[in-house]
């Protein structure tokens, strides 16, 4: 077989740390639709904090990683990863444009014997069904005749500096036993963790969309336990702290559950699962359980000041965290956003402090003004939603008037400040 080109459409949280690693063992190039983007890699800084400076700069001054937004760059590959985000619409089914955008990029450049691998996040048959049309239509070719598929879902954990792509086990899989194998073989050729050959293109699918969905449902569980136990005046950590000396106990905590898998792979699943006549119900309970958690800390937190005959029409209110996890610059997703539009109905004065978010995205994203340093102020009431590290040392108590309240989402803080926690 030829020299392995490696071309990975999608630079974002997924495809730039994986075309980085492409890249020590072939030559790769990285494509996407955003030119600010693409200056920014190729000046040696990835905004997203996944690939540190100096790795970046290594791979392109060494390696001779590089990226564009030019179709005329990417035509000399014959491996072509599609790793673009899989969001859903604001009714929650599957939008699969940037997967059609991308499987059109790939059939104007893609050559005879050239592989084509998804690892979008989809439901199973998304990519045979869906995506490999596209890419027969624009390029006139027909795969397993004059071209090959695969798919290999992502694994990436945003943030997460000790599970990188090349320390997480990869599942692969191909439209042909063959293929299958030559696709296992580039990814295990860089993946230090390992490979998974799936016997399908479906059951690969299949395996990353259940992964978050059972994540999904297990936080779900939790929250409806820290419901419960508030109730009755028992701390939900406490219980999960007990019931965690058990060998088989699972370690799940609640929490707000966002980001671009968890919150959004369940839907995938639901509506795969509906158009095959079976409506299902457990997943989508669990939706809907982790879908209201940021309503019920802005209630919770409500009633609190309530109870401490605090004025909460006008009062001034700070939520620390906006990303949809901690230590990482990532609002996609967030359900921050619905603990402050909950609060907002009730015409409540909100700062939303967070050092590693970017204001000007947040703002166009959610159309919210968001602070990196905090103000020299007083406040009513605090909420600590992400669990930061800059929060660890900072003192809660000495930002609030002395009749006040904190609601405390990651359990982090000392328990004899807080009112309430999840």
């Amino acid at each position: 077989m030829k020299e392995t080109k490696i071309c990975v459409i999608g630079l974002g949280y997924v495809g730039l740390p994986l075309a980085r690693l492409f890249s020590t063992k072939y030559k790769t190039i990285g494509f996407d639709m955003n030119q600010k983007r693409v200056d920014a890699l190729m000046a040696g800084h990835d905004a997203t904090l996944e690939v540190a400076d100096d790795l970046l700069q290594d791979a392109i001054k060494n390696h001779g990683f590089k990226c564009t937004t030019q179709l005329d760059d990417i035509r000399g590959c014959n491996f072509y990863v599609v790793a673009v985000p899989t969001p859903v619409d604001a009714d929650n089914n599957p939008d699969l444009t940037p997967l059609y955008g991308a499987s059109t990029t790939v059939g104007k450049v893609i050559s005879k014997g050239d592989v084509v691998v998804y690892e979008s996040t989809v439901y199973p048959g998304v990519t045979e069904d869906e995506c490999i049309p596209v890419v027969e239509k624009v390029s006139g070719m027909k795969m397993n005749v004059d071209f090959f598929g695969g798919y290999s879902p992502e694994r990436i954990n945003p943030g997460d500096k000790q599970h990188t792509v090349e320390h997480i086990k990869k599942v692969t899989s191909g439209s042909t036993p063959e293929i299958g194998k030559y696709i296992n073989d580039v990814y295990s050729s860089v993946i230090t963790a390992g490979t998974h050959l799936a016997p399908t293109i479906k059951v690969a699918e299949a395996s990353k969309v259940i992964e978050n969905s059972q994540r999904d449902i297990n936080i779900a569980f939790v929250n409806e336990l820290s419901k419960i136990f508030t109730k009755m005046g028992i701390d939900t950590l406490d219980v999960l702290e007990a019931a965690g000396t058990k060998w088989n106990f699972l370690p799940f905590r609640p929490g707000l559950v966002g980001g671009h898998c968890i919150g959004v792979d369940p839907y995938y699943l639901a509506q795969c699962a509906q158009r095959h006549g079976y409506n299902p119900e457990i997943i989508l309970a669990g939706r809907r359980m982790n879908d209201g958690m940021g309503e019920y800390v802005a209630t919770e937190t409500i009633k609190h000041m309530l109870k401490k005959g605090i004025q909460v029409l006008g009062s001034h209110l700070l939520i620390l965290g906006f990303t949809f996890k901690e230590n990482c610059p990532d609002v996609r997703n967030t359900k921050v956003i619905d603990i402050y539009n909950a609060l907002k109905e009730y015409n409540i004065d909100i700062t939303v402090y967070d050092p590693w978010a970017n204001p000007a995205i947040a703002k166009h994203e959610y159309g919210i003004d968001i602070v990196n340093e905090l103000p020299n102020e007083k406040f009513d009431a605090a909420i600590a939603a992400v669990a930061h590290k800059e929060f660890a040392d900072l003192d809660v108590t000495s930002l609030l008037k002395d009749k006040h309240v904190i609601f405390d989402v990651k359990c982090t803080l000392d328990r004899s400040i807080v009112d309430e926690r999840l």
